[in-house]
């Protein structure tokens, strides 16, 4: 039971870095989802965890926020206006067992050989920087011309320790532990709540994150693979959800990256539909969740929900990914086209507090040992509780595919 427990932690340690500034809505949520492939043999997917935000902790410019998975937590103390200037600050720490955990998959199998255990530890330093504070006096957004746009540059540094698996191979070479520093920077106009669902978001984004370590290092067979000593990587944004007309919903994103000098731990990952499984969640449904390496890639994904029946505490939703992308070398597949569609029905409790979601989804041109297809089942649970459940929980409807990750990769921060 505990090894089963220590495999639902990485989608969690990103979850709400998402919403790229200090959240200032008190928030106390538990997530749980859990996903099955029906073809093929990948990694346990899924998610556990609870999710913390407390505005005016100890003092009022004080905001604490805390995720809590099972061999995991993170969290970070957010400082507002600590000298007047719209100028935020995050002081943040993380780290747990199964965190940085690897899984090589190539061609849609799980290479469980090449594959192995990683715990880790972090120390972060963000800085949220309002670029156009709202006129003296008002209080409220108003239009799109009073939507907030945010310089952000977050510092961290992070401590990896890599451990065999039981199907590790025996001449299989672990990388050596490592101590890494993260730089980002980026322009966020808008952005989305860590939320399955949001009822209105709108963002446009620009991001560039450098990554740095001591020195190139060889790994694996007779050092066949390596992690590179610096790796660039530049992406963006573009992202709106609403409701309308009787609790219709919909939602769209578009996604492009290009990635320098990457490898196999930086590489930008595709696959899956965990809206809270990535920072960015890069989702082609009916895939294993990254179970695509890319140096470079253009995303777009859609939903769409509707009420059925009256009371609608029923809903039916639609979804669907597609991507144009050049394979990381040598994790190479022949097709630069990826696709994938899904299907759901959810159910939300009458006080709102529960709510659950059955999906299928199927992965048009996933490889799957000689032929193109994949199809996935899951189940998502949240419960809202604050107030007892009486805050409105936003309707989930979405599900999460397969997680190749043995550990929650990293449930938030910013």
């Amino acid at each position: 039971m505990l090894r089963f427990c220590l495999f639902f932690l990485p989608a969690i340690l990103m979850a709400v870095r998402s919403l790229g500034q200090i959240d200032p809505e008190s928030r106390e949520l538990i997530q749980f989802g859990y996903n099955q492939p029906l073809q093929g043999r990948g990694p346990i997917s899924g998610y556990a965890y609870y999710y913390h935000n407390q505005p005016g902790f100890i003092r009022t410019n004080l905001t604490l926020r805390l995720a809590i998975a099972p061999t995991y937590l993170d969290g970070e103390l957010g400082i507002r206006d600590p000298f007047g200037t719209h100028t935020d600050f995050g002081l943040g720490v993380a780290g747990g067992g199964f965190a940085d955990s690897y899984s090589e998959i190539r061609r849609g199998k799980w290479w469980r050989e090449e594959s192995f255990t990683g715990h880790g530890a972090e120390a972060s330093f963000s800085v949220y920087q309002l670029l156009n504070p709202l006129p003296a006096g008002q209080k409220e957004y108003t239009s799109l011309r009073d939507v907030p746009l945010q310089f952000i540059l977050r510092n961290a540094t992070h401590y990896s320790i890599y451990q065999r698996d039981g199907t590790t191979a025996p001449d299989f070479v672990l990388p050596d532990d490592k101590l890494e520093y993260h730089i980002r920077a980026g322009l966020r106009w808008g952005g989305r709540e860590p939320l399955l669902q949001p009822h209105r978001a709108v963002e446009i984004s620009a991001w560039y994150e450098g990554q740095f370590r001591t020195d190139t290092q060889a790994y694996g067979y007779l050092g066949d693979r390596d992690i590179r000593a610096q790796s660039h990587l530049l992406w963006g944004r573009a992202l709106a959800a609403w409701d309308f007309s009787g609790r219709q919903h919909i939602e769209v994103s578009v996604t492009g990256g290009v990635s320098i000098h990457p490898d196999r731990f930086s590489a930008f990952r595709l696959g899956g539909s965990l809206p809270l499984g990535a920072e960015f969640p890069l989702m082609i449904p009916g895939y294993y969740f990254q179970e695509l390496s890319a140096e470079r890639f253009v995303l777009m994904n859609v939903e769409y929900s509707v009420p059925l029946g009256h009371s609608s505490r029923w809903e039916a939703s639609v979804f669907g990914g597609a991507a144009n992308l050049d394979f990381f070398n040598p994790l190479v597949d022949t097709e630069h086209w990826h696709r994938g569609v899904g299907i759901g029905i959810g159910y939300t409790s009458s006080n709102s507090a529960w709510h659950w979601v059955i999906g299928y989804s199927r992965g048009i041109d996933a490889l799957r040992g000689d032929h193109r297809g994949s199809d996935n089942i899951g189940v998502v649970m949240q419960y809202d509780l604050e107030t007892g459940g009486t805050r409105s929980l936003q309707r989930a409807t979405r599900w999460l595919n397969p997680n190749t990750w043995r550990g929650f990769d990293r449930l938030f921060g910013r």
